[in-house]
C-alpha cells in the first residue's frame, strides 16, 4: 500500500471579512496525498482549491482541523528551526509568474534563495552550479542565470519559479494553478516538465487548476470542490468515466468536444445547489460508494449511488 505523505483532517479556512460576515472558505474538508502521486484539486473561482493549497503550506493558518506532513502536525506550534526544515520539505509554485518573482533580482538570486536560507551551498561557485544545474533542469540555459524576469516570457517564467522550488530538494510541491496565466501552447510544455520532473525526482504534487482536461492529464486522482466542501474524489479515470456528484457532472459537461456534430446534439448538466437538498437532521458527509470513490452524501443518497455502481 502506498505511504501516506499528508493527512488533511476536517480543515478549515474560515476569514472574518467584518461582521457579521463570516467567508467560509475552506470548511472541513478531509484527504490523504500518497508519496509520488499527483493529486488534482479542481472546481470555480472562489470554491476554496488556493486557499487549501495555502492552508497546508501554512501561509494561513488554520482555523481548525490538522494537516499532518509525515505524520507530523504542520499547524502545530513549531520552533523556527523546525519551521525551516518544513520549509524546506514543502514548496509552492505560485499561479501569476509575473508577479512571483522579484523584478529587481537576478534569475541567480530567485533561484539561489532558499538555497542561502538553507545553506545548502559551501561557496560562492557551488551555488552558482547549482543555479546552472537548476535552470538547465527546467529547459532553459545557464546565460539566463544573470538576467531579470522582466526578459523573460511567461512561460519561462514559470520554469524559473519550478526552479526555485526545485533548489531546496522538496519532497511536495503544491502548484497553484500554474498554467492558468499562460498560453495553451505553453501550458503542455509545463505540464510535461512537471511530469518528468516528477518521475526524475520521485516528487508529490498537489495541482490545482480548473482546468479539467489538463487535470486529467497530471494527476492520478482528482478532489472536486463546492464553496469550501470537498464533494467528490475519486481516480482520475473513474470520475471523468463515472461522476456521481451533481456538480461534478455539470463540471464534465461543460468540457468541449472537439467534434461539432457530437457537440451540437451534447446536452449539458446544470448545477443548482438549491434543488440538490437534504432533508433537515440527515448527515452529508464524505461517503465511499466503490474502491477510492468518495461522493459527499446523505445516507439515502449513499444507497442509491451503491445500487447504481452494481448494476
Amino acid at each position: 500500500m502506498a505511504e501516506k505523505l499528508i493527512e488533511i483532517r476536517n480543515l478549515k479556512q474560515h476569514f472574518n471579512v467584518g461582521r457579521p460576515n463570516l467567508v467560509k472558505a475552506v470548511d472541513g474538508i478531509s484527504f490523504d496525498i500518497y508519496r509520488g502521486e499527483t493529486l488534482g484539486l479542481v472546481g470555480e473561482s472562489g470554491c476554496g482549491k488556493s486557499t487549501t493549497g495555502r492552508s497546508i503550506i501554512r501561509l494561513y493558518d488554520a482555523t481548525d482541523g490538522e494537516v499532518l506532513f509525515e505524520g507530523e502536525n504542520v499547524h502545530g506550534t513549531k520552533s523556527t528551526k523546525e519551521l525551516k526544515k518544513f520549509n524546506r520539505k514543502m514548496q509552492m509554485i505560485f499561479q501569476d509568474p509575473y508577479a512571483s518573482l522579484n523584478p529587481r533580482m537576478t534569475v541567480a538570486d530567485i533561484i539561489a534563495e532558499g538555497i542561502d536560507i538553507h545553506g545548502l551551498a559551501n561557496s560562492k561557485q557551488e551555488r552558482m552550479e547549482r543555479v546552472y544545474e537548476l535552470l538547465e533542469t527546467v529547459g532553459l540555459n545557464k546565460e539566463h542565470a544573470s538576467r531579470y524576469p522582466h526578459e523573460f516570457s511567461g512561460g519561462q517564467r514559470q520554469r524559473i519559479g519550478i526552479a526555485r522550488a526545485l533548489a531546496v530538494e522538496p519532497e511536495f510541491i503544491i502548484a497553484d494553478e500554474p498554467i492558468s496565466a499562460l498560453d495553451v501552447s505553453i501550458q503542455a510544455q509545463v505540464v510535461n516538465l512537471m511530469k518528468q520532473l516528477q518521475r526524475d525526482k520521485g516528487l508529490t504534487y498537489l495541482f490545482i487548476a480548473h482546468d479539467l482536461s489538463m487535470v486529467k492529464y497530471i494527476s492520478d486522482r482528482i478532489g472536486v470542490m463546492y464553496y469550501g466542501k470537498l464533494v467528490e474524489l475519486a481516480p482520475a479515470d473513474v470520475l471523468y468515466k463515472n461522476p456521481l456528484h451533481p456538480y461534478t457532472q455539470s463540471l464534465l459537461s461543460a468540457i468541449p468536444l472537439p467534434d461539432p456534430e457530437t457537440e451540437r446534439t451534447r446536452r449539458r448538466t446544470s448545477y443548482d445547489p438549491d434543488v440538490h437538498e437534504y432533508a433537515d437532521g440527515e448527515e452529508v458527509q464524505m461517503r465511499e460508494v466503490s474502491k477510492g470513490h468518495f461522493v459527499y452524501c446523505s445516507e439515502k443518497e449513499f444507497q442509491k449511488l451503491q445500487k447504481q455502481y452494481k448494476n
